[in-house]
């Protein structure tokens, strides 16, 4: 009997990491146990370990741009899967066409399907980590000679075969299940492809639909202007035939409708231009969309940008930066364990026979259990040339996701200050306005009383009707901004 080692004897299993003596066994019986053992353990310390995804370094603690807002922020769920982002706006006309979007966008449907390839390829994955089974079946005539005959005479014979054949390799090393894994975060990567895609089509599908909005309003704003200039222009024909005024009044008056006029059509174009484009987010032709929109009132509040630190919740396309990083450190653990043996539990159970009547009969059936172990030893280096290909992968896209959170910061911040900006330019608009209006009153009433000429009202009405026409855009702008913000959080998807 061999001498057992004492436990002080074996402090550790990995030698290099714990360090002390390992005992000798006199026992020549237990070497090749031995030996196999040490080789698992040397090999499975020299395993890859999953690494855990680390956001980028200095991640600010709060949105520099928040503070601009005070208290006038909303702060809606936004779980992923829960907000709806856009009802912020409380328009039961967008929230239709949403849920129209969402059922009948063909990007959508596009991506469902990427999505459903994915998760084929995850149960491909996990197909090769389960037994196979195959049923065989042979049969046919052959010939041959006798070794024993001085004169061998060919004999002809049947051969008839029916076995079923399992195979099994046990993932030792954890080669499969890093390639099962790998798959299972490739296909959740594609699944937060599609929730970013549905925050950016409802984001567009929002700006499309503002932009339409302002187009009708600068519409009517625009025959409202006409209606106007046409009054003015009778106006000043009227005096001009009393007397009052040159006929250059008449020529200016008839040139301000002209002009007027003239702005509808790239009015109308715009208008025509985002209802083809939100046909086309609905999966329709262009044409198919003739509803018209009225620019929906500002909402009272913003969105709260919450913490930085959230976005690496919220926001699906970074979820789907760091889902494509662990699938590729679960391919180098692949790569790696590739290299190392690999073992197969192969079994057959059937019956060989020269009868096929007596195929299965209990003198023809055979079987057979085998163990057998594969040991890379030549590939021209292609293994670890694998490991190196895995490993840079890996690299780029920790680049990328980094890179992803922070233009997810940027936006957010860009956001912030666009909304701040934007909020401050209406209150500015909205002084100018009642500015132009008194400007236009005066000048009316100094026209008309003989005071001034035509000129100071053209100016005054082209003045009021321009910040009128800026305040529409003004509108749909801060809309526009609110939407971004809403982008840049993640969509709550």
């Amino acid at each position: 009997m061999g001498r057992r080692p004492s436990p002080a004897a074996t402090p550790g299993l990995c030698p290099g990491r714990h360090g002390g003596p390992v005992s000798r066994v006199t026992a020549f019986s237990l070497v090749p146990s031995l030996a196999l053992v040490a080789f698992l353990v040397l090999t499975g310390c020299a395993a890859h370990a999953p690494r855990t995804t680390q956001p980028p370094p200095d991640m600010p603690a709060t949105f520099a741009g928040e503070e601009a807002f005070g208290e006038h922020v909303s702060r809606p769920d936004v779980s992923p899967g829960v907000s709806e982002w856009w009802q912020v706006f409380d328009d039961d006309r967008l929230n239709t066409l949403m849920r129209e979007l969402f059922s009948e966008n063909l990007n959508l449907r596009a991506a469902t399907a990427r999505l459903d390839r994915a998760m084929a390829a995850v149960d491909a994955a996990t197909a090769a980590r389960s037994p196979s089974l195959n049923l065989e079946a042979s049969g046919g005539r052959q010939r041959q000679s006798s070794p024993q005959s001085p004169l061998p005479a060919p004999r002809t014979a049947d051969a008839y075969r029916l076995s079923a054949a399992a195979a099994y390799e046990i993932d030792l090393w954890g080669k499969l299940s890093a390639r099962e894994q790998a798959a299972m975060e490739d296909a959740e990567a594609v699944g937060e492809d599609l929730r970013a895609l549905r925050v950016s089509l409802s984001a567009t599908l929002a700006d499309v639909y503002h932009l339409a909005a302002e187009a009708q309003a600068q519409i009517d704003l625009n025959d409202r202007a006409a209606i106007h200039a046409a009054h003015t222009l009778d106006l000043t024909r009227r005096r001009y035939r009393e007397g009052l005024v040159p006929l250059l009044d008449v020529h200016q008056a008839r040139q301000n409708l002209a002009r007027i006029k003239a702005q509808r059509p790239i009015h109308e174009t715009r208008l025509t231009q985002s209802l083809n484009a939100l046909a086309v987010l609905l999966g329709r032709y262009p044409g198919d969309q003739t509803s018209v929109f009225a620019l929906p009132a500002l909402p009272p509040d913003i969105f709260a940008a919450g913490l930085p630190s959230r976005l690496l919740i919220n926001r699906p396309d970074i979820r789907a930066a760091q889902r494509r990083l662990q699938a590729a450190d679960a391919r180098v653990a692949a790569a790696v364990a590739d290299r190392f043996p690999s073992f197969s539990l192969v079994a057959a159970y059937g019956g060989a026979s020269a009868d096929l009547g007596s195929l299965l009969a209990s003198g023809n059936i055979f079987w057979n259990l085998l163990v057998s172990a594969a040991q890379p030893l030549l590939d021209g280096g292609r293994r670890e040339a694998q490991i190196r290909v895995s490993e840079a992968e890996f690299q780029e896209l920790l680049a990328r996701y980094h890179q992803a959170v922070l233009q997810a910061f940027t936006e957010v911040e860009d956001a912030l200050a666009a909304n701040e900006a934007a909020a401050r330019r209406i209150l500015l608009l909205e002084d100018q306005r009642a500015a132009a209006e008194r400007t236009l009153a005066t000048a009316l009433w100094r026209y008309e009383h003989g005071l001034n000429d035509y000129l100071p009202v053209l100016q005054a009405q082209t003045a009021l009707t321009d910040t009128d026409s800026a305040l529409l855009t003004a509108r749909r702008q801060i809309l526009a901004d609110r939407v971004q913000l809403a982008r840049a959080l993640g969509g709550g998807f």
